[in-house]
């Protein structure tokens, strides 16, 4: 034995970790401060009412779960193509093929566990660290951090307040620079329900393909319209070879945790998209793949009632909003939420009205909203209402933000 060894010195360990994770937590230091903050109350008891998160409050149709059971009886529960499953890949395909003129085979569909994971995927096969990336704002939260772990120049295209966030084809076409690689739209839009129209898509998918730019379309709330049908870009472009449809069956199927969504796209990038998948994911389950084939495949009454609840939960809460002085709000055309337009009645020295508004609201009346600034500069002086809550939740929590309002102009005269 040798005794006469160097014992080295113990020094504390000091982590260190890589830019693409110090972006992703510095991405989502302040989105969700409120509701954690409630969530952190209603753990002590507290009644907090949440109308912050797009999680569905339907639960997923019973033969869909009969469905999934039966297949996990048979031992549906081993590995699966990189791509999908061949049974979910077909069913997309056929819904595609029935809403567009461009058929869809089954090889051009990519499974990925949520439509957030396959734009992470799409992005991480079309852009290096440093390109550039158009989005129009205000945009779903998620796309910040994918956007920032991935290093890109993500250039924001306004879509104010004032022209009820529409979509705007001219300033996202203004936007476009020598340097952009990828234009990406969301429509409907979480969180505004704006909605692009076919002449607008077919414009600006044409557009696109002359400058050679990539133009994805995440379509999640496809199937949650009110006033008018969604069209699809795949339906509206005259061309299909520069563009990428993202989907999924999260909102339309109240499907949120399966954790089941897709990307369809042409040629070559499906190739890349596939060899993504295999090496980050290894495929999703077998029996939550051939339950979502199912689900596409299931009698669509559900899906109409549950778009006719919201439609309803959106009236409500839009003649309610309109009846209280100061604050105001337009009628999304899709969608889960009602952005409401906090200005006049909250105050902010950062000029961040919706943040002071949501966190003074929880504080005196115990109602948990998103604030809008991390949806983009366009929404900063408003606040986000899910309409996952029923009826009778949403009364009560829009009769706490009547009081709560009411309490502070009379504070204010």
């Amino acid at each position: 034995m040798n005794n006469n060894r160097k014992v080295m010195s113990v020094t504390k360990f000091k982590p260190r970790f890589s830019l693409q994770s110090e972006a992703l937590d510095s991405a989502d230091a302040d989105v969700w401060a409120v509701s954690d903050r409630a969530h952190e109350l209603a753990d002590k008891g507290e009644d907090v009412i949440f109308l912050c998160v797009g999680d569905p409050n339907f639960d997923t149709p019973e033969p869909i779960l009969d469905f999934a059971r039966a297949r996990l009886g048979v031992g549906r529960t081993h590995y699966s193509p990189a791509a999908g499953e061949a049974m979910l890949r077909r069913a997309i395909a056929d819904i595609e093929s029935k809403v567009s003129p461009h058929p869809c085979n089954p090889d051009d569909v990519v499974v990925f566990p949520g439509g957030t994971n396959a734009i992470y995927a799409v992005l991480s096969c079309l852009l290096n660290p440093g390109e550039e990336i158009v989005i129009p704002e205000p945009m779903y939260i998620g796309y910040v951090p994918i956007c920032d772990s991935l290093r890109l120049n993500v250039k924001r295209v306004a879509c104010p307040a004032q022209n009820n966030f529409a979509f705007d084809v001219e300033a996202i076409k203004a936007a476009i620079g020598d340097d952009t690689r990828v234009v990406m739209i969301n429509t409907p839009v979480n969180p505004t329900g704006a909605m692009a129209t076919p002449e607008q898509l077919r414009e600006l998918a044409a557009y696109c393909r002359e400058r050679n730019i990539w133009l994805v379309c995440d379509e999640m709330y496809s199937m949650i319209t009110f006033a008018r049908r969604h069209t699809s870009l795949r339906t509206a472009a005259k061309e299909l070879d520069n563009i990428v449809v993202i989907d999924g069956l999260s909102k339309s199927h109240a499907m949120s945790g399966w954790r089941l969504g897709w990307a369809v796209a042409r040629g070559p990038l499906v190739d890349r998209l596939i060899e993504f998948a295999g090496a980050t994911i290894f495929g999703c389950p077998q029996f939550i793949q051939e339950a979502a084939a199912f689900a596409l495949e299931f009698d669509t009454y559900f899906v109409k009632q549950m778009r006719d609840a919201y439609e309803k939960r959106r009236d409500l809460i839009v003649e309610r909003i309109g009846r209280i002085p100061g604050l105001s709000c337009y009628s999304p055309e899709a969608g889960m939420f009602v952005m409401v337009d906090v200005s006049q009645v909250a105050h902010s020295k950062e000029g961040n009205c919706g943040q002071a508004f949501a966190e003074a609201l929880l504080d005196a009346e115990r109602v948990s909203v998103l604030p809008g600034a991390p949806f983009g500069p366009s929404a900063v002086n408003h606040i986000r209402l899910t309409l996952a809550a029923d009826e009778g939740e949403l009364s009560r929590a829009l009769d706490r933000i009547e009081r709560f309002v009411t309490a502070g102009s009379r504070q204010a005269s």
